[in-house]
């Protein structure tokens, strides 16, 4: 089976690649299909993660595994696309370059049969040039007003004494 994908750019620009490929194939190989249709070298760090309708940004799946955790990651070389994704999970988020997050939403589109005919992965429709330079991306969450900025219960606002700590509930060897 082939697995139908819409690469957008988190960007207010519609840029966007949709891009075929075999359902056996590797995130790394759907990586390298990524960054080949946005003309990137493929040098820098990069990772999938999984998504909800919503967006939100689930468990990842990393180029390598740097990590020092009991549990390693899940590594694009070692993961499948079908071992992640079906006809209920269809979305992700692709975030190549930590230093410029360049931020992509990737999404399932269609699973259907190959077609004898074409090379795969296969780079289907190409919509819009990417920009010299990452789109910002807001991690700021939702504002405040102004008039909100202390809450009379936050024991941190101007009435608070800092030399009183009895209210902190600190274990003596906390560290």
């Amino acid at each position: 089976m082939i697995y139908r994908f819409r690469i957008i750019l988190d960007t207010e620009e519609d840029i966007f690649r949709d891009i075929e490929i075999e359902q056996s194939a590797t995130f790394e190989d759907l990586h390298n299909s990524i960054t080949q249709s946005f003309g990137f070298d493929g040098t820098e760090m990069a990772s999938f993660y999984v998504s909800d309708d919503e967006w939100t940004q689930g468990e990842e799946i990393a180029l390598f595994d740097m990590s020092d955790a009991e549990i390693p990651l899940r590594t694009m070389q070692d993961t499948t696309l079908e071992q992640m994704l079906n006809t209920d999970q269809r979305r992700m988020i692709y975030v190549y370059d930590f230093f410029n997050l360049w931020t992509f939403f990737v999404e399932l589109a269609e699973i259907t049969e190959a077609d004898d005919s074409t090379l795969y992965p296969n780079l289907m429709y190409v919509f819009g040039q990417i920009p010299a330079q990452a789109p910002e991306t807001d991690f700021s969450g939702d504002e405040k007003d102004a008039d909100d900025e202390f809450d009379e219960d936050d024991p941190f606002d101007d009435d608070y004494d800092i030399e009183d700590y009895e209210g902190l509930d600190f274990d003596e060897n906390w560290n």
